[in-house]
């Protein structure tokens, strides 16, 4: 570190270490800072999940392989290192929910399981008599308790029953953060649920009024864009090419930091080669127990420790098209953990995304693995495909051997927001404001799990080391003066 500039170390190199690294060098280079930056990651490779497979003609992603389109943070991303070109909606089609051995059509109008239509949630198979008539108990409920965090599962049950949560709304929430919906807080997952309900007091109503009516399209139009965005060249291209843009001797790869602490008005980075590099501001773009044990001399990071991280794995099948003999028009289905089935989703991907796969061929695209039920993740790679082919022959009648398959693990790797996620938070980010200050927190543990919420916390912590810097700057200026 040279005398007259300060330094910058961000630890982690997936999507937040990246973004963060590359907008504070854009942030440098624009207005002349006199800011060093390192980029330290322990594997040897930079972009964290963005990992894509490119074979055979196959696009197959082995982590997240899409992002909301609304969230517009990564299109900006991608404009910025000019890949927005790249960039391709889904194809909607038809998705359906595996209860007792049958798919069923997702009901028409519900909003992540929240019914907005009545017509199409009382001809639905997927629930009883019974159940139907428990969910419009949620017209009569009165609202929660204000300002209190609950379960996702506590708030839903209460609201709409047992059956509407096991059949309908447990698979796709579950699907996302490949939690126990009993445990993830509503406050940290799905805030908006809880703010419709406190609003209008029914949230089947408060969804009605608060979702924008869609205008009924021809049915001759085409009407296949969705509302999700990925990259023709897989999502791992999108991380090297904000990687191309770093200045390469700002990146250490293949190097993990062991432990850290505070000296005086700068911090000492203790990596596991006997290196120290020393540092004026950490951004820790890290999982919450590598920041916890990197952290381990400052107590108030121990919460972090019993925070859960569920293991999962993706299983791609690629296959001859002939191979499926009962086609089902759409683009996947999610599983009822009623059933006797290992999977817990599966994507039809060839029919989403059309440049994944080449023509002639299939791809399937499915998930292992959830709170509760993690063993099969550690299963031999036959294991686990032949368990999946076998789930997968119950719906799909699957009469040829695969081309080939590919199984990703991800272990210890979806955090778990549980109740109370958002007060420990804030509490740990109380106490690094004020003994580890010019320390900032950003990834998937602490402020939402998706690629585009990785960015925000990036964004945002390089917005928090310049205010910073422009402080500690200000203050020796005034010092000298």
């Amino acid at each position: 570190m040279t005398e007259d500039k300060q330094k910058v170390v961000i630890i982690g190199g997936g999507i937040a270490g990246l973004t963060s690294a590359f907008y504070l060098q854009k942030a440098i280079q624009e207005h002349q800072l006199p800011i060093e930056i390192q980029l330290i990651e322990a594997s040897h490779r930079l972009g964290g999940k963005l990992q894509t497979v490119v074979r055979d003609g196959f696009t197959i992603e082995r982590g997240p392989d899409s992002f909301l389109a609304r969230k517009t943070s990564m299109i900006r991303l991608a404009k910025e290192v000019g890949m927005d070109d790249k960039l391709v909606p889904n194809s909607t089609g038809k998705s359906y929910v595996l209860v007792n051995e049958k798919l069923h059509s997702m009901p028409g109008g519900s909003i992540m399981g929240v019914p907005t239509e009545i017509g199409p949630f009382i001809t639905t198979g997927l629930f009883s008599v019974p159940g139907k008539l428990r969910a419009a108990a949620d017209f009569i409920l009165p609202r929660s308790e204000s300002g209190k965090d609950q379960s996702l599962g506590q708030f839903f049950r209460r609201r709409l029953g047992d059956e509407v949560v096991e059949n309908l709304i447990e698979p796709l929430l579950s699907g996302i953060y490949a939690g126990d919906i009993d445990q993830l807080s509503l406050m940290s997952t799905f805030p908006q649920f809880y703010e419709v309900e406190q609003k209008y007091r029914s949230l089947i109503m408060g969804m009605k009024k608060t979702t924008p009516s869609q205008p009924k399209q021809p049915e001759s139009k085409d009407k296949k864009k969705g509302g999700f965005l990925t990259f023709k060249t897989g999502l791992q291209s999108f991380a090297e090419a904000i990687e191309a843009k770093l200045d390469p001797r700002s990146i250490l790869k293949g190097h993990r930091v062991d432990k850290i602490t505070k000296s005086n008005n700068h911090y000492e980075i203790y990596l596991n080669n006997s290196e120290t590099i020393t540092a004026d501001c950490i951004i820790a773009a890290t999982p919450h127990k590598v920041t916890q044990s990197m952290f381990s001399d400052y107590s108030f990071f121990d919460p972090f420790k019993s925070v859960p991280s569920t293991s999962v794995a993706t299983v791609a099948i690629a296959l001859p098209e002939e191979a499926i003999k009962n086609d089902i028009d759409g683009t996947g289905f999610v599983v009822s953990r009623n059933g006797d089935y290992s999977i817990t989703a599966c994507t039809w991907t060839h029919k989403k995304w059309a440049h994944s796969t080449p023509k002639g061929k299939v791809l399937l695209r499915c998930y292992v693995g959830r709170a509760g039920d993690e063993t099969i993740v550690d299963l031999s790679d036959d294991q686990i495909i032949k368990i999946v082919l076998d789930d997968l022959k119950k719906t799909m009648d699957i009469s040829m051997e695969p081309d080939f398959a590919i199984v990703s693990r991800w272990k210890n790797s979806m955090p778990q927001y549980t109740v109370g996620h958002k007060q420990r938070l804030e509490t740990i980010l109380g106490r690094v404001k004020t003994e580890l200050p010019g320390v900032f927190l950003a990834g998937a543990s602490y402020g939402g799990v998706g690629v585009p919420d990785c960015i925000d916390q990036g964004e945002a912590a390089v917005k928090n080391v310049l205010d910073f810097l422009n402080v500690m700057t200000k203050a020796k200026e005034a010092v000298h003066s």
